[in-house]
C-alpha cells in the first residue's frame, strides 16, 4: 500500500496545493469557494481544473466537490488514467470519508458506525437542492460516527462528525445530515440562517481517499487534515 499524508509540496494556485503526483494523477486540496469546473457563464469559470490545467495540461476531471466544500480532488493524467479511475469511482472501488461539524450535539450510533438510508431525489422547483424522497429518491446511503460533542466559540453545541459516502448522490451528505435534524455549519443551503451564520463558510472536508492506482493496481491511501 502507498501512503501519502497531507504534505503539501507545490502550490498550483493560490489556495490549491498538490498533495500527491505522479506520472498517471494528481491529488489535490481544493480550498472551500472554489468550483471544481467551469459552470455557466463568463464568471463561472474560473475552477480547480482550469488552474490545475495551466500547469499539468493533461490533467483531467474524474470527480468533482460541491463548490462549498473543501478537501482532496483526483485528477487523472490522460485519458486512459481518467477512463480507468472514472470507472472506478462509478463503481464505488474509491473509499471516500469527510470530515463534518454539525449542528446540535449528536448522540453517537449503537455501534461504531451508524447507517443513513434515506432515498434522494432532485427538488424540481427549487432546483438544484435535493429533498428525500421515499417514493422518487433514488438509493442514497452514509456511513457516519461521533468524533466529538464540541461547544464552538458562539457557546453553541457542535458535533464533529466522520461521513462516508456509500453512493454518491449530489449534495448526499448535506441532505442527510439536514435529515437527521443536525445540519452542518455554514451551510448555505439546507441549514437555517441561524446554523449558517454560525461560520463563514461550509464545514465540509474531503479528508481522505483510498483508491487502486490505475497504473500497478497498488492501494494508495491519501489524507488531509481540515483546518476547522
Amino acid at each position: 500500500m502507498l501512503n501519502a499524508v497531507s504534505t503539501p509540496f507545490l502550490t498550483v494556485a493560490p489556495g490549491i496545493t498538490v498533495v500527491y503526483q505522479d506520472d498517471s494523477l494528481l491529488v489535490l486540496n481544493k480550498p472551500a469557494g472554489l468550483l471544481s469546473v467551469p459552470g455557466r457563464g463568463p464568471d463561472k469559470q474560473d475552477c480547480l481544473s482550469a488552474r490545475v490545467q495551466r500547469q499539468f495540461p493533461d490533467a483531467l476531471i474524474v470527480h468533482r466537490l460541491d463548490m462549498a466544500t473543501s478537501g482532496l480532488m483526483l485528477m487523472a493524467r490522460g485519458t486512459a488514467a481518467q477512463r480507468q479511475l472514472s470507472q472506478a469511482f462509478a463503481q464505488r472501488l474509491v473509499d471516500k470519508k469527510y470530515v463534518a461539524i454539525v449542528d446540535g450535539h449528536l448522540a453517537p450510533p449503537a455501534a461504531d458506525w451508524g447507517l443513513i438510508d434515506l432515498p434522494i431525489a432532485v427538488d424540481w422547483p427549487r432546483r438544484p437542492l435535493r429533498i428525500i424522497d421515499a417514493e422518487l429518491g433514488k438509493l442514497s446511503q452514509t456511513r457516519w460516527r461521533v468524533l466529538a460533542q464540541l461547544t464552538l466559540s458562539d457557546g453553541q453545541a457542535a458535533t464533529r462528525l466522520e461521513l462516508e459516502p456509500v453512493t454518491g448522490r449530489s449534495h448526499q451528505l448535506r441532505v442527510h445530515m439536514q435529515a437527521m435534524g443536525h445540519a452542518m455549519v455554514g451551510d448555505a443551503l439546507y441549514a437555517s440562517a441561524a446554523v449558517q451564520a454560525r461560520a463563514n463558510r461550509l464545514l465540509l472536508h474531503a479528508c481522505s481517499l483510498s483508491f487502486l492506482h490505475p497504473l500497478n493496481s497498488q492501494r494508495l491511501s491519501v489524507h488531509s487534515p481540515p483546518d476547522f
